[in-house]
């Protein structure tokens, strides 16, 4: 392991351990599409042995934030979050068979997206946090 990665392993578990369940769904959505993109330039490399460990890593990713789902205060937010990561988990597995790129594309624009919202309320799970330590 070079010095770089020693540093990025390291930065990253301190990123976790830091981290509020609000960051930590944060942190998987970025390293969902981190695994994608590297997935990509990987396949348009003809890599496909490291295309499938990343898109192999990005399907863990989904199911990490599975994981997270309440269905009992999500409700009916929490089983279509569900059926969403499903779907992206099934067509990375599609993206992989077939070295499908338009397939990443699609998961990643679909991740972007929940992230953009995720990342958008970040101030009002912040308040609500500091309200409950206050």
């Amino acid at each position: 392991m070079n010095g770089l990665q020693a540093y990025q392993r390291v930065n990253t578990q301190t990123s976790i351990i830091d981290a509020d369940p609000h960051k930590l769904v944060q942190l998987l959505y970025n390293g969902a599409l981190e695994r994608i993109n590297m997935a990509k330039a990987r396949m348009q490399a003809k890599d496909f042995e490291g295309k499938g460990k990343l898109i192999s890593k990005a399907i863990e990713i989904l199911g990490g934030l599975r994981g997270f789902l309440d269905f009992e205060k999500g409700g009916d937010l929490a089983v279509r979050l569900e059926g969403l990561y499903d779907y992206m988990e099934r067509t990375l597995f599609e993206a992989n068979a077939k070295n499908d790129v338009a397939k990443l594309d699609e998961v990643a624009d679909l991740l972007r997206s929940m992230k953009e919202g995720w990342d958008g309320i970040r101030e009002e799970v912040a308040g609500q946090q500091a309200q409950v330590a206050g």
